[in-house]
């Protein structure tokens, strides 16, 4: 069967060989992969990118050596650079098989169509082909700073700045990016509707609130506190699925709300920043934890799953939340200096042996991946069709209900407490003491600048107009009277004429 365009790959250390391999297979020298990946410093889920003639570019694939981000962030990367490749591959066959070198300015206009306006095409969104361009732009930028191609295929135009904005000089933006790249009206779920769906799709009832007899989801207990701990904290896909224990803190009952910190290893962009787990959550966190992730993590260590595995790091003492150290006197590594794939490698010895760090596990015991986590959205969606549930979530529609419910009920009580203060120095001190609802938002959501955040400003002002054009009666719709001053006017109207009509 030919092999029509690029593929994407993840490395792996634990690969599955087969007892009898074939020769080919068996001259790779496999065992030595492991020894190589930690040489090169390539963590797993890595990607590379096979060619369609099945060979592996190294100029190309050293791309994802310099650029480290999250797992799902890295896959996007390569799946849009992927897209990008293979359409010069087999969409541009007028000019011959073109290979990332070969690209230009014609290749990335053709692209543009074929995406975006060709009724053959995907017809992508203006956000997405905005992500796309980011995406492949950046990567030819790097290629041409690196010489491995002499120009950019995305013609380039100065940065525009905002007022007030710091740029740096010759700093340069793709021309062809979308002016719909992004929208103003984000979704989000009134808290209502999010629990409609948590309780259909994820949890397993029926929308009448029965148990569904014919559900058969193992893990519902972990997926909707997964839901829980994101729609109230507003922690993006990456940051939450990389959490340890060390990052869950214990109950306190005094507390509605527990503060921990997210550590800038795994924060986006190195927004490390407090975040604000409910009481009510972190209960669901502590039940999961003491039941049903005892209960694999048990299960795993019967079987012997962490004694094999190679390249662990563990942590021998809790209480210090460092990595042990390979030299007596040596300090070990902290915790919470590890990015999200060395956290996949992270361990616990406690009494009973070994156990993952990492606090969301598999049916295995293994740390859950972030693709899987997306695979149990598209399920609880499917589930929710089904039972003709009008809604479609995806994780960052979690974040930004976070994000418009909180600063919702934030400036409502900022604006009541105001409202009760008679002078303007009152006021003042007021808004140093407490600080401003949005920026409070912004960093819990981990923006840098808070023009970030005045999205969610703009849904809140546009729900309010929605609801005072409820409220305004339409001089447009046509007056009705009541049917019997109808009537009355009618008969009113019949005889007139018949007394105007000549004998």
């Amino acid at each position: 069967m030919p092999i029509l365009g690029w593929r994407v790959h993840f490395t792996r250390r634990e690969l599955p060989v087969p007892r009898s391999p074939r020769p080919l297979l068996a001259s790779l020298r496999l065992a030595d992969a492991p020894a190589w990946l930690d040489a090169e410093r390539i963590e797993d889920g890595a990607p590379c990118l096979i060619g369609p003639d099945g060979t592996y570019d190294v100029e190309l694939n050293s791309f994802f050596r310099t650029h480290t981000g999250p797992e799902n962030t890295q896959a996007a990367i390569a799946y849009d650079l992927t897209n990008f490749l293979t359409f010069l591959w087999s969409h541009r066959q007028p000019l011959g098989r073109r290979g990332w070198r070969d690209a230009d300015p014609e290749d990335r206009a053709a692209y543009q169509r074929w995406r975006r306006s060709d009724e053959n095409g995907p017809g992508v969104r203006g956000s997405t082909w905005a992500r796309e361009v980011a995406t492949v732009n950046g990567f030819y930028r790097w290629a041409v700073d690196r010489g491995f191609v002499e120009r950019n295929p995305f013609l380039q135009r100065p940065v525009r700045g905002r007022p007030g904005a710091r740029l740096r000089a010759g700093e340069q933006t793709p021309a062809e990016a979308p002016h719909d790249g992004h929208r103003d009206d984000l979704a989000w779920l009134p808290p209502a509707t999010y629990r409609r769906w948590r309780d259909v799709g994820v949890r397993g009832y029926l929308p009448s609130g029965l148990r569904d007899a014919s559900f058969r989801g193992r893990n519902a207990a972990r997926n909707g506190t997964f839901c829980d701990l994101m729609v109230r904290t507003g922690l993006r896909l990456s940051e939450q699925s990389s959490l340890t224990l060390f990052e869950t803190p214990d109950i306190d009952p005094g507390r509605a709300y527990q503060p921990t910190r997210l550590p800038t290893a795994i924060a986006k962009g190195g927004s490390g920043r407090r975040i604000y787990i409910p009481a009510t959550v972190l209960r669901d966190v502590w039940d999961y934890i003491q039941f049903e992730r005892a209960e694999v993590v048990a299960e795993a260590r019967a079987r012997g799953t962490y004694e094999r595995l190679a390249g662990k790091l563990v942590v021998e003492d809790r209480p210090s939340a460092a990595i042990a150290a390979d030299q007596p006197r040596r300090r070990g590594r902290p915790v919470e200096t590890l990015d999200h794939r060395q956290r996949h490698r992270l361990f616990l010895r406690g009494p009973d042996g070994l156990e993952p760090a990492m606090l969301w596990l598999a049916h295995d015991g293994l740390p859950m991946m972030p693709g899987t986590w997306q695979s149990m959205f598209t399920d609880a969606n499917k589930r929710c069709r089904r039972h003709e549930i009008v809604v479609r979530v995806h994780p960052h529609l979690l974040r930004h209900t976070y994000a418009v419910v909180t600063l919702e009920q934030l400036q409502r009580e900022h604006i009541r407490e105001l409202g009760q203060l008679t002078s303007p120095a009152q006021r003042t001190s007021y808004e140093q003491v407490f600080g401003d609802p949005l920026d409070w938002v912004r960093r819990r959501l981990g923006h840098r600048s808070v023009e970030s955040t005045f999205i969610y400003l703009h849904t809140l002002n546009e729900l309010a107009m929605e609801t005072r054009l409820a409220l305004v009666p339409s001089e447009w719709d046509e007056h009705r009277l009541p049917e019997p001053e109808l009537r009355d006017e009618i008969d009113d109207e019949s005889s007139a004429r018949m007394d105007g009509e000549p004998a």
